[in-house]
């Protein structure tokens, strides 16, 4: 390693991560547990895997329990009007100039219409208009769009030298990729990233007014454009098969009703969803390389010796599951047990708010072997960073798909690239990623 990568996940002593696991409270964390959270999941696991929270909450840390609560959808709900209540929807943001046609707060009318927080029957139907355009064969078909887009993103670095891996790279992919499924014209997607940073970063369990407040702004702003866009699609529909704003309108004339407030509110989802993930996939992996550089010559010359293209897709898969387990994209999930329940004998009691760390679970070694090494040949990977059962990430495959493009073309293009300062974390607990990481292309 070089002076700029020895310290992008700094030691964290055995001691300091047990004195940080047992005062954990997720309304105040240290500095140091935001950037190496991983010691402290281990001191957790080892000692308190179900850990009482002193907001009287759950924190659940082995793979095994998470597998166990995705899987019971029935007893562990989604739904996050209890939760969110308190959090987002007091004064003034549930006030003019705030509040919704409902006399909500927008984070609170936002975060509990769409889908990723809600259960059947509004999770069910959307999820599947939503799945109806993001077929096999639809994103197969993606695949020629993203290539050139990756390209030309490629060929500006090269033009300048180098450039930053998020902004300049990672973070300009899936805005492009989402933008083309709601069918947002080019010339008006600048706001979108800025949106879905404060509306995601507003899911952090400590918010600065600050904070709090440009979330309800952005969710406002983005609520104001979509009205407009959808308006326009409903005179100038588009392919059904590939724009889903489309499809979520032609839902509601055939009978899958979706309110207008639904319908809003999951195109934001939409945006949100395969954005900050995506995003931080393709920039924890290029981050990584930089830190783990055995691994890096080790897939450079695995793709070097691939004959064919198909096996090429094969090394990229493993690299691409690989990245996601070591650093997942969402670190955190939650669900609320509606009735007392265990979970492999633990006991929880009816209303228990359970966070579910992933990015625990993901190093769990009953899972994994030598879990907190990257290994880019590593099989059998039964991350959870897309999530598991039922609300499993409906956009895995395009998720996968735009990580395997761009992260091997740009290690084709750029086998030599090399950070130039320190990147910088984005210093949350729920979505772990990097906000600027600046590099050269040697």
């Amino acid at each position: 390693m070089n002076a700029l990568t020895d310290h992008i996940t700094p030691p964290l002593s055995t001691a300091r991560a047990k004195e940080i696991a047992q005062a954990l409270d997720l309304r105040a964390l240290p500095r140091d547990f935001l950037d190496n959270p991983y010691p402290v999941y281990a001191a957790l696991r080892e000692s308190e895997p179900f850990k009482r929270m002193p907001d009287g909450s759950y924190f659940l840390t082995r793979h095994a329990d998470l597998v166990a609560v995705y899987r019971d959808a029935k007893v562990f709900s989604s739904d996050k009007q209890v939760e969110f209540g308190p959090k987002y929807n007091h004064a003034p943001f549930n006030q003019p100039p705030y509040a919704t046609s409902s006399g909500v707060s927008p984070l609170f009318e936002h975060h509990t219409s769409s889908l990723v927080f809600n259960d059947p029957p509004l999770h069910t139907r959307v999820r599947r208009l939503i799945m109806g355009a993001l077929t096999r064969r639809a994103i197969e078909a993606m695949e020629p769009g993203l290539v050139q887009l990756v390209d030309s993103l490629l060929d500006k670095i090269e033009a300048q030298g180098g450039g930053d891996l998020i902004e300049d790279f990672a973070s300009a992919i899936p805005v492009e990729i989402i933008g083309n499924l709601l069918g947002v014209p080019h010339a008006e997607r600048e706001p979108l990233r800025g949106w879905s940073l404060a509306i995601l970063g507003a899911l952090e369990p400590s918010l600065t007014p600050e904070q709090e407040a440009l979330g309800h702004r952005s969710v406002s702003e983005f609520l104001a454009y979509l009205r407009q866009l959808a308006a326009q699609r409903r005179q100038q529909p588009g392919d059904p098969e590939h724009d889903v704003l489309t499809r979520l309108i032609q839902g509601e004339e055939n009978g899958d009703a979706l309110s207008e407030v639904e319908l809003m509110q999951n195109c934001v989802f939409l945006l949100n969803a395969g954005h900050e993930t995506t995003t931080n996939l393709i920039g924890n992996a290029l981050i990584s390389l930089q830190e783990w550089p055995e691994q890096r010559k080790q897939l450079q010359a695995d793709l070097m010796q691939a004959g064919t293209e198909e096996k090429r897709e094969q090394i990229m898969g493993l690299a691409v599951d690989e990245f996601l387990r070591f650093e997942s994209s969402n670190q955190l999930s939650n669900r609320r047990a509606v009735q007392a329940t265990q979970v492999n004998g633990m006991d929880l009691p009816a209303g228990a708010l359970v966070t579910l760390c992933i990015g625990a679970a993901n190093r769990d070694p009953a899972v994994y072997d030598n879990p907190e090494q990257l290994n880019l040949r590593r099989t059998g990977n039964k991350h959870l960073a897309f999530g598991f059962g039922v609300h499993q990430c409906a956009g895995l495959s395009l998720a996968r798909l735009e990580g395997r493009i761009a992260i091997g073309r740009f290690l084709q293009r750029f086998p030599n690239y090399l950070l130039t300062q320190a990147p910088q974390r984005g210093g949350r607990a729920r979505f772990r990623g990097f906000l600027h990481a600046p590099f050269s292309i040697q």
